[in-house]
């Protein structure tokens, strides 16, 4: 299903060291509430939360997702989120406070989960495997912390799937492959499934939503930045980044532009 995304809060937790100098993430596509509101409605009816279940966000960012959780499991039940950046942890608490809800957070990581096997029924990690570079550990990982009978959803991009229009398809070609080789794990999207039944679960559905740029907007920040990288690296000229630009607000102007990637949802579920 194809949809319209939101811009977000950054969540720069989301990257494992080798991430953090990473200079690509879906955030950065300027782009519209409505659509990202569908792929998390989607995320969270995919993990069909009941009454006194537990639930994990991995990369729990400030909290959003954990508060949905905590409503959906009730005062039984457990709604936990992990995060690395002590800024966003500290973050997520005073916001679980101010809110009076029962979401609680930890520090950790995807790598290393604080907590035993078979801990909880439903885990969610959006936009984490992108930034990683050993996902399938993450995996594994996630797999431990799942009761058996347990579900999770497993959300990313993959940026091979970035188109630009309009413009020269050359240079257009040429800043889609610098965005590739400038992301940790270009290709999350595709490789999740494969990574999740690798690890022992068994994948029930797979679903997809491109990320769709406002489009008013023309080139916009990640693009403008990825061309300006481009430029560096010596794949195209300052020209052609220019052109592009120029190329891309004609575009929007006239209703003729199109900037997306994107982005695969796995669902799947640890066997009894």
């Amino acid at each position: 299903m194809a949809v319209s995304m939101t811009d977000y809060t950054p969540r720069p937790d989301r990257f494992d060291q080798a991430g953090k100098d990473q200079l690509i993430d879906a955030h950065d596509l300027e782009v519209t509430q409505p659509g990202m509101r569908r792929l998390r409605a989607w995320s969270h009816d995919a993990l069909g939360l009941r009454p006194g279940e537990r639930a994990l966000d991995v990369g729990s960012g400030t909290g959003s997702e954990v508060f949905v959780f905590a409503d959906a499991v009730g005062p039984t039940g457990t709604a936990v989120g992990v995060e690395p950046d002590m800024n966003l942890l500290a973050s997520a608490q005073r916001r679980a406070k101010e809110r009076g809800s029962t979401a609680t957070f930890a520090t950790g990581d995807a790598y290393g989960l604080p907590f035993g096997a078979d801990s909880f029924d439903a885990v969610l990690c959006e936009r984490v495997f992108q930034h990683l570079t050993a996902p399938a550990r993450a995996a594994a990982e996630i797999a431990r912390v799942l009761r058996p009978g347990g579900r999770v959803v497993v959300v990313d991009s993959d940026w091979a799937t970035a188109i630009v229009h309009p413009g020269d398809p050359r240079v257009a070609g040429a800043v889609v492959d610098t965005l590739i080789s400038s992301t940790t794990n270009p290709l999350a999207g595709r490789k999740l499934a494969g990574q999740l039944s690798s690890a022992g679960l068994v994948v029930d559905e797979i679903g997809s939503h491109a990320l769709v740029q406002d489009r008013r907007v023309g080139a916009g920040a990640l693009v403008s930045r990825i061309a300006e990288l481009a430029v560096l690296r010596g794949v195209i000229t300052a020209a052609d980044r220019d052109q592009l630009l120029a190329d891309l607000q004609t575009g929007a102007d006239r209703g003729d532009v199109h900037i997306s990637v994107t982005m695969f949802g796995v669902l799947a579920h640890k066997p009894e």
